[in-house]
């Protein structure tokens, strides 16, 4: 029987940085996860990307992922534009609004969590158990014992779960979750574009929901994300490439010219989840398995990094001070802050959803107001721009640069 200090299940881009961030100390941990992580990428675009800010491009940086992704495929975007469909309201965002070289980076989910992977082989502290699933799992006062699909048995002073919306770790800990349907599906693809992205990401709201256009590594792709009530979401799937695109141009005022759609389409539910508690004795939960917020600010992968890493530290200050990693309550200041983070940026895109739900006309007429107004506030935008992009608020010691010798 194989003991570890840490166990992490699920090694997707959450779990493999909280075993990474781990690492940097003395402390011993498994990665268990279904699929191995090494998989070179296909040459078409990946469908799952994500906008990471500049305090997770930090993270990735000291942890030394940035050198192994794959450069080519990434995306420095520059701008944003907002606005809100047939109306005047708009609101622009730009780097030089904060004084730094772009505003975050597209990438692909794929492209980020295999990077992390190579890094974690290198590592003389992290054991990668894959493909394998977790069978069993026991938590015992001094530490927790998990059976895999092959028999073969480990232990651990703490587990993670960082196994996603569904997470096993969760329901086996019996954890308390909070949840409603946010009503909307949200629709991805890969469009070619007829005219040029130029390094901007950009979103229009509709009654019916926002959609996405954000700007990948040829100038001519994007990769969308198109929020809708579930019936449209329905419509709009049965339709074929031609007609699919002919409602895209529509809908995104054919700012980027003619669209072509050059991959499969698939859609998946938007549901916000909320566990009432994320640590008892021996369990932690970071990311998804944690939370799970609407993708309308592109916000839902850096707020897991960060949990990644918040955890990762909090044990490791655990353990420097000889105390028991397992316990949760050696775990709350790690609970506290981060619960706290989930909140607010839940709280925020509900906001935001209700606010642009709907064609009422009083409504859209405020909200018109409020955007062409804030547009006109350099002081507030670059409020908003700094802290959403990781340059200010409260954050963990790595993605604030501070690094450690491990």
């Amino acid at each position: 029987m194989q003991s570890y200090d840490v166990v992490v299940i699920g090694g997707g881009v959450v779990g493999l940085t909280v075993a990474l961030t781990l690492a940097t100390s003395e402390l011993n941990v498994a990665v268990i996860d279904a699929q191995v992580g090494d998989q070179s990428l296909d040459a078409a675009p990946q469908l799952r990307v994500s906008t990471f800010t500049l305090a997770t491009q930090t993270v990735m940086e000291k942890l030394g992922v940035w050198p192994l992704l794959d450069q080519e495929r990434l995306c420095a975007y520059q701008h944003m534009s907002v606005w809100d469909q047939d109306s005047f309201a708009n609101i622009g965002f730009s780097h030089e609004d904060v004084q730094q070289p772009y505003l975050g980076h597209v990438v692909e989910n794929q492209n980020l969590r295999r990077a992390l992977w190579l890094k974690a082989q290198q590592s003389k502290h992290i054991s990668l158990i894959a493909p394998k699933k977790v069978s069993k799992m026991v938590f015992g006062q001094q530490e927790s014992f998990l059976t895999l699909d092959d028999e073969n048995m480990l232990t651990a002073r703490l587990v993670v779960g960082a196994d996603g919306a569904n997470s096993m770790v969760r329901q086996k800990a019996n954890l308390p979750l909070t949840f409603w349907d946010y009503e909307h599906h949200s629709i991805v693809a890969t469009i070619k574009t007829s005219l040029p992205h130029d390094n901007t990401a950009r979103q229009v709201f509709t009654a019916h929901g926002p959609l996405a256009f954000l700007p990948l590594w040829d100038q001519h792709h994007c990769s969308i994300v198109w929020s809708q009530q579930e019936p449209i979401t329905k419509q709009l799937l049965a339709l074929d490439n031609a007609a699919f695109a002919k409602a895209l141009m529509a809908t995104f005022d054919m700012r980027l010219g003619i669209c072509e759609v050059v991959s499969e389409r698939h859609s998946f539910p938007l549901k916000m989840r909320y566990a009432r508690q994320w640590v008892t004795d021996r369990v932690a939960l970071v990311g998804d398995a944690a939370h799970t917020v609407h993708p309308l600010a592109g916000q839902g992968a850096n707020l897991g990094i960060m949990d990644a890493v918040a955890l990762a530290e909090q044990v490791i200050k655990i353990s420097e001070q000889g105390k028991d990693i397992g316990l949760s309550k050696n775990l709350r200041p790690y609970e506290r802050w981060r619960k706290t983070e989930a909140v607010k940026m839940i709280a925020t895109m509900e906001s935001f959803k209700r606010l642009f739900d709907g064609a009422n006309p009083v409504q859209k007429f405020v909200r018109d107001i409020g955007l062409s107004a804030m547009d006109q506030l350099p002081r507030a935008k670059q409020n908003i721009v700094r802290h959403a992009i990781g340059l200010s608020g409260e954050l963990p010691a790595l993605a604030m640069g501070e690094q450690r010798q491990g």
